[in-house]
C-alpha cells in the first residue's frame, strides 16, 4: 500500500501544524490499564509526530501537552505526567540535539514542580542554537487564559500612558501572545475523534485547517501524519475571500 507521504506536495507544507493529543486514558482504558499506562505509550507517538516533521521540513509543531484544567485531575495522574515530562525531556535530550530541534514552551509554567521548570528551561537552553523544527509545548496552557493575559498588559501599558488605546490592533495583541513571532498554525490535529477545540489557541486558529481523527493519540504514527497534511493540501483556503476571487478566469 502506498504511503500518503508520496502525494505530498513538499512546495505546500504547513509551516506550523497544532496538535490537540487526546485518547490516552481511553487507549489504556481499553487495554484495561490506569491511565498514565496510556499517557506513557503517547510518547512514542511524540516522538513519531517531531520526527517527521523534521524530516518534511516543516517549521513549527505545537503540542497541547497540559492545559489549564488538568490541574483537575487526580492527583496521582498529574504527578504522574510530570514525571514522566522531565524523564522524558533528560532521555530524549540528545536525539533533539541531533536534530536540531528546538524546544519552546507556552502556558504559565511557573505552575509546574520546580524540577519540571528547571528541565524543562535546561532542555530549552540546551536546544536553544538549534535551527531545525522549533517543538513547542503548550504546558499548564489555555486560550482564554491567554489572551486574558495579553489584555491585563495592554492595560497596564495603556494605564500608564505608553500606549495609546486608538493603536491597538491584531498585530500589536498578536505581540502580546504566548506565540508572539511565531506564524498561526495553517493545520490543526485533534485525535480521537472529540469535535471540539478545548481551550487551544484560540486567537491563532481563526483561519486554521481542522482535521479531526478517530486515532487515538498513542497508536498516532508517522503514516496519520503524512495523511492530515494531504488532506490539508486538498483543501482550498479562502481566508473570507470568494474562490473566484483567488482564481480570477480570464
Amino acid at each position: 500500500m502506498a504511503s500518503f507521504r508520496e502525494h505530498i506536495d513538499p512546495n505546500n507544507l504547513p509551516r506550523h501544524i497544532a496538535v490537540i493529543m487526546d485518547g490516552n486514558g481511553r487507549w489504556a482504558k481499553k487495554k484495561g490499564a490506569m491511565r498514565i499506562f496510556g499517557h506513557r505509550n503517547a510518547v512514542q507517538s511524540v516522538k513519531d509526530v517531531t520526527e517527521a516533521c523534521g524530516e518534511l521540513g516543516v517549521k513549527y509543531l505545537t503540542l497541547y501537552a497540559f492545559s489549564t484544567e488538568n490541574w483537575n485531575r487526580p492527583k496521582e495522574e498529574v504527578e504522574g505526567l510530570m514525571e514522566l515530562l522531565v524523564n522524558t525531556l533528560k532521555k530524549e535530550i540528545k536525539t533533539l540535539m541531533d536534530n536540531q530541534v528546538k524546544l519552546k514552551t507556552i502556558g504559565d509554567t511557573s505552575h509546574l514542580p520546580k524540577d519540571c521548570q528547571d528541565n524543562l528551561q535546561w532542555a530549552k537552553n540546551e536546544t536553544s542554537k538549534n535551527d531545525g523544527l522549533t517543538l513547542i509545548l503548550a504546558l499548564s496552557y489555555s486560550g482564554r487564559w491567554e489572551i486574558t493575559e495579553a489584555v491585563k498588559k495592554i492595560a497596564q501599558e495603556v494605564k500608564q500612558g505608553s500606549l495609546n488605546p486608538e493603536a491597538v490592533n491584531d498585530s500589536l495583541i498578536e505581540n502580546y501572545l504566548e506565540t508572539a513571532g511565531i506564524p498561526d498554525p495553517e493545520l490543526l490535529i485533534r485525535t480521537s475523534g472529540e469535535l471540539r477545540i478545548s481551550n487551544f489557541l484560540l486567537w491563532q486558529i481563526a483561519y486554521t485547517e481542522l482535521y479531526i481523527t478517530p486515532t487515538l493519540w498513542p497508536d498516532f504514527r508517522k503514516e496519520n501524519l503524512y495523511e492530515a497534511i494531504w488532506s490539508y493540501q486538498q483543501r482550498e483556503r479562502r481566508f473570507g475571500k470568494t474562490s473566484e476571487q483567488l482564481n480570477p478566469v480570464g
